[in-house]
């Protein structure tokens, strides 16, 4: 690899102003307050600001900050766990109450350590926030929790509005990007997940910029909609620290427009793509998005 490709100069289109105003820095200093995480922090999300302060949306990060895996893309802490807070489901919907939050993304790190992979207290959480706030619409972010159907079905008898469950890279390059995940197996908890809860959206995401061909991302796309998957989200790949993979590309944001184009001619019902779209990027629109795909289809079904 040459010097040029490990030092690949960041373009004009993904530099961001910040904006930490009294909303964001209240909001931070209230997360602190009551012990939570949020993906948006410990993953060093460029939109966290306008999430936080402009649209009223925030990614909490159940079940510790610490991950079992070590994904070569991603910064959060990796490690053995060693907290299990069942009160946690409480403290986020309490939190999403004083956040006044119209859209909840629930997300974790990966508990590789726990029998149930977390299944439990995910499911709890969107409990508690559904009693505590019944007009907020949540999505749920888990890992794969190790391809175990039981694990799955106890969060998703939980009903959430959204299930993700992120692809994160091409086959190519699952083995070297992701740890422990396998490409073939989130296929599977995505087709598994529209099995036992047929009205429930599901939803992945694509990082590109690690290496990979065009004619591989449209393969994931296929891949996605073979498994009955309605969103899609695809955002540039930035590394996080000198210790993770390098960027190899960045992409224009006409490729991603094209690229958005191209999956929603796939069939999905939303598809969000551009430079600093992360999996939770507008998550509140894909919702609506997915809710009037789906009254649309049923429309059209009713006048056959």
């Amino acid at each position: 690899m040459s010097t040029k490709e490990e030092h690949l100069r960041k373009p004009e289109w993904l530099k961001i102003k910040l904006n930490t105003n009294e909303n964001y820095t209240g909001l931070k200093k209230m997360m602190r307050e009551k012990q939570l995480h949020t993906v948006c922090e410990e993953a060093k999300c460029p939109n966290i600001h306008e999430c936080w302060a402009v649209r009223r949306t925030a990614t909490f990060m159940i079940l510790g900050s610490v991950c079992t895996r070590a994904c070569r893309f991603c910064a959060v802490k990796t490690g053995l766990p060693t907290e299990l807070d069942l009160k946690e489901p409480e403290r986020v919907a309490d939190s999403v109450v004083q956040m006044n939050l119209k859209h909840v993304v629930v997300t974790a790190v990966a508990r590789d350590d726990l029998k149930d992979g977390g299944a439990y207290v995910f499911a709890e959480t969107v409990r508690a926030i559904r009693r505590k706030n019944p007009f907020t619409s949540i999505e749920v972010l888990p890992s794969d929790m190790g391809g175990i159907e039981e694990n799955l079905k106890m969060l998703m008898d939980a009903k959430p509005d959204i299930l993700n469950h992120n692809i994160e890279t091409v086959r190519r390059l699952t083995p070297r990007v992701r740890a422990r995940a396998k490409y073939d197996r989130s296929l599977e908890f995505l087709r598994r997940a529209k099995e036992m809860q047929p009205d429930i959206p599901t939803k992945s995401s694509l990082m590109i910029g690690l290496g990979e061909t065009k004619e591989e991302i449209i393969e994931v796309m296929d891949d996605l909609r073979a498994n009955n998957v309605d969103i899609m989200t695809i955002g540039q790949y930035l590394q996080p620290t000198k210790k993770h993979l390098k960027v190899q590309k960045y992409y224009h944001p006409d490729e991603f427009a094209e690229l958005r184009e191209i999956a929603m001619s796939k069939g999905f019902s939303h598809c969000e793509a551009g430079p600093m779209v992360r999996s939770s990027y507008h998550a509140d629109e894909q919702v609506n998005a997915a809710a009037k795909a789906k009254h649309e289809q049923g429309e059209a079904q009713a006048a056959k």
